[in-house]
């Protein structure tokens, strides 16, 4: 059944509650939300079976949530931290592609996050930024409401055939709609390029695991030992996954794994897996 938490700014954040365990949140990356995506709704089921409370809500925009305007990251990391507080006043986080991003910066932020779950982060290697011409480029096509151009903008880096699968898909007329959310992905992931990230992370001290895939996209594995070597207490595990792309069952044993364990040590190896 759906529940309903309202954040800082009045925003509505709609989510469902899965399992009775230690809490975690399940933070989507661009275009995910509960109706569109059961792959997540599955990892939930999978997780609660696993013996964890997991939450996986609608960003603001999509899905039951409702939005409030002008955007800003932070209005985001307030939408975790009501989730947080609602599910008892600290959890962990997984973040899905972008949303591995705003999961960092919620963290920062000083949202209370007990353990960090990343899967493959697209960020840009730090010095290899645009310097926020990609950000303004989406914005400029949803504010002209052009949202078939600004979901194309969107997908300009990713493997042509995602782009044509997906405008030949069912799925295309919904992502054409929230496509004005886009540009808060961009956002998380374009702040990333303000600074070195042993810098901007540096209050990102609790445990954190980086997830790639064993037959992942050539860009991922870079950021991930990347964002493992600036991260105060991080480390890298590969799973059987491709093109971006995961196994229900096989991520939970993944996270489940970790949230249990009290990995990573201090003074062990800086991956695992």
């Amino acid at each position: 059944m759906t529940e309903f938490v309202t954040s800082a700014d009045g925003t509505v954040i709609a989510f469902d509650r899965t399992g009775e365990g230690p809490p975690i949140i399940l933070v989507g990356g661009a275009t995910q939300f509960r109706a569109f995506d059961a792959t997540t709704i599955e990892l939930a089921h999978q997780l609660a079976a696993r013996g964890f409370t997991a939450v996986n809500y609608d960003r603001r925009g999509r899905g039951e949530s409702t939005d409030t305007p002008p955007f800003a990251i932070e209005r985001e990391i307030e939408d975790i931290d009501a989730l947080v507080t609602e599910v008892g006043g600290s959890a962990a986080l997984y973040g899905s592609s972008s949303g591995a991003a705003l999961c960092l910066w919620a963290a920062a932020t000083g949202v209370a996050v007990t353990k960090l779950v990343l899967w493959e982060p697209p960020l840009s290697l730090p010095g290899e930024g645009d310097d926020g011409a990609w950000l303004a480029g989406l914005a400029q096509r949803v504010a002209a409401g052009d949202h078939e151009s600004a979901a194309e903008f969107f997908m300009r880096d990713m493997p042509p055939e995602w782009l044509e699968t997906a405008r030949h898909s069912d799925a295309w007329q919904t992502m054409l709609e929230i496509a004005p959310t886009l540009v808060y992905d961009a956002a998380v992931l374009e702040r990333a390029q303000h600074g070195p990230w042993n810098e901007l992370w540096a209050t990102v001290t609790m445990p954190t695991l980086v997830i790639v895939g064993e037959q992942t996209l050539p860009d991922f594995p870079p950021v991930a030992e990347a964002l493992v070597a600036a991260l105060p207490n991080a480390a890298q595990r590969r799973i059987d996954a491709a093109n971006h792309d995961w196994e229900p069952g096989v991520m939970a044993d993944a996270i489940a794994a970790f949230l249990r364990g009290g990995f990573p040590r201090p003074d062990g190896p800086k991956r695992v897996g």
